[in-house]
């Protein structure tokens, strides 16, 4: 009935697979093989196929032109994904086009099946007249996992309804009455920075790779599908679902299974996550209700009690108080901190910001939803005081999430987001003295502070020089009369400090350390590290360990 072509430039596994496959029962007559993408082209033209596998990792032609050739010349084909654990930059191809599932290696004998009997499932509902209406309602550029995640995103926002979808409920196990499901929320707590450092800034292999993750590590107990939250950037859910059993247990093992994979993500990618547990309920209607607790579990965890892992139980955060509170006010601050900018008092002002945030700390308890609404007042209260001030609308990290010239909205405990406002406070200081350049003094300590924020940028003399329309000669004296340092010897510096200090985390490898400081070149990094310590990174690592 159905004919598969699987390509791979590895014959042992095109033969595990051929060995694994339930051919028979999903009624597969005929199993091609094809050792590189080229060829998969060739086999396609002489044989008709329903369903390709292909591996994304291949010399010559790989995967990912492979399906780029493919949504040119047989968009209907059916594809599934072979992929690693390291491989998600090879798999950005395959996010776009419309993959059934994703495999990864080494493939096992009950994901292949699964993923044949998905793509099995969706050929026969297109051949049936009377069911053509999966294929009408699916658009050309949705894959099953985009469909699941509209689905699960419906029942969140309680927009879903059960009969006009009853032919959709087996793709998300509704259809068996012994099922659980619950949600669990999590919170990418260095977003930005594993984005620009591990991803190339690419915000959806991120959530690929996250997903993947999630996905394999549920397996033993649970399916557990994820996606990203549309509404909230650094947030993802995972949907978990788990056939009989108890309720307890589900919760049991979904706070388990959430543990595990705060500590792998951290071990593969060095990405640190929090999260909230919802309770599981078996009426898939019930996820909506286990996403609000999880949400809230989420919202209520302390940042003055952090720990490796930060998860909150599907019985919610154990501290009292995990409701909304008020927190101390920041609308008279912020008067205070206009004004003192406006006279150029950047020191004055974030003294005002530092006794408010010492404040805070010291109310006994300061929850991520406390954070991100003083965060947010902070932004809005500064914006306008900005605006006041002349500052050019565009420039401000509200505007457009993050801002054009700021590096994120990162923070994970307490300290972190006490050092993101006062990175917020010496953002909008140099907003509002870009604003009226003229009338204010200039402050040679302006430039110390781009560098000590910015160091990891390829920082020129004549971004200053245009700046504060002054000249090349002029600012670099002054700055050495002041600093004791030439302006590229303090970038220098800065670099090298932090270097010192990004070599005491043994997790980190050498290149990741020199992407992190702004080298393009692991090796350039390596021999200005020798030119200004005496010896190599790696020399000074493990002295550093004895």
């Amino acid at each position: 009935m159905y004919s598969v072509l699987i390509i791979d430039d590895e014959e042992p596994l095109r033969e595990a697979i051929r060995i694994l496959g339930d051919w028979e029962g999903l009624g597969v007559t005929e199993v091609l093989e094809a050792a590189d993408g080229q060829a998969g082209l060739q086999m396609l033209e002489a044989h008709k196929i329903d369903l390709v596998m292909v591996d994304m990792k291949m010399p010559e032609f790989s995967g990912t032109e492979f399906l780029q050739r493919v949504e040119e010349v047989y968009p209907e084909l059916m594809t599934i994904v072979i992929s690693g654990y390291n491989d998600f930059e090879y798999t950005r191809q395959a996010i776009r086009s419309k993959v059934v599932d994703y495999l990864l290696k080494p493939v096992n004998r009950q994901d292949l099946n699964q993923a044949l009997r998905k793509a099995v499932d969706i050929l026969e509902a297109k051949r049936q007249s009377e069911s053509d209406f999966i294929t009408k309602n699916m658009t050309l550029n949705m894959s099953i996992p985009k469909l699941k995640e509209k689905m699960y995103l419906s029942i969140i926002d309680r927009s879903f309804k059960k009969q006009t979808n009853e032919a959709f409920l087996p793709l998300i196990g509704a259809d068996e009455t012994d099922n659980y499901f619950g949600a669990v929320v999590l919170r990418i707590l260095n977003a930005d920075q594993v984005r620009r450092t591990r991803f190339n800034g690419d915000t959806e292999l991120l959530h690929f790779a996250v997903a993947n993750v999630v996905s394999e590590l549920a397996a033993r107990d649970f399916s557990c599908f994820s996606f990203p939250n549309p509404k909230q950037e650094r947030e993802m859910i995972a949907v978990y679902t788990r056939p009989g059993g108890f309720n307890e247990d589900s919760a049991f093992r979904a706070e388990l299974l959430v543990k595990k994979l705060a500590a792998t993500l951290s071990d593969l990618f060095h990405i640190r996550v929090a999260a909230g547990i919802g309770r599981s309920s078996r009426d898939i209607l019930g996820i909506a209700d286990s996403y609000e607790a999880a949400k809230a579990g989420l919202q209520g965890l302390d940042l003055l009690k952090p720990g490796t892992v930060l998860v909150a139980g599907p019985d919610g955060p154990d501290e009292p108080g995990s409701a909304a509170r008020e927190v101390q006010p920041l609308a008279s601050r912020i008067s205070l901190i206009r004004n003192a900018l406006e006279g150029g008092h950047q020191n004055q002002a974030s003294g005002v910001l530092g006794d408010f945030l010492r404040k805070l700390k010291g109310g006994g308890r300061f929850t991520f939803s406390d954070a991100d609404r003083v965060m947010q007042e902070f932004i809005l209260l500064m914006n306008d005081a900005a605006l006041e001030l002349g500052a050019a609308p565009g420039l401000l990290p509200g505007d457009s999430g993050t801002g054009r010239d700021f590096p994120g909205l990162d923070y994970e405990d307490f300290e972190s987001f006490g050092d993101l406002l006062h990175r917020l406070l010496d953002h909008y200081s140099a907003v509002i003295r870009r604003s009226a350049p003229v009338n204010k003094p200039f402050d040679i300590t302006d430039i110390k502070a781009y560098i000590d924020d910015y160091y990891y940028e390829d920082i020129k003399i004549s971004v200053f020089t245009e700046k504060y329309y002054l000249s090349r000669e002029y600012l670099m004296k002054l700055f050495k009369q002041e600093y004791g340092f030439g302006i590229h010897e303090y970038v220098q510096k800065v670099r090298m400090d932090k270097a010192t200090e990004l070599l005491g985390n043994p997790e980190l490898k050498i290149q990741e350390i020199s992407e992190m400081l702004g080298y393009k070149d692991k090796n350039y990094f390596s021999k200005a590290f020798r030119n200004y310590f005496g010896r190599s990174p790696s020399e000074y690592r493990t002295a550093g360990q004895r």
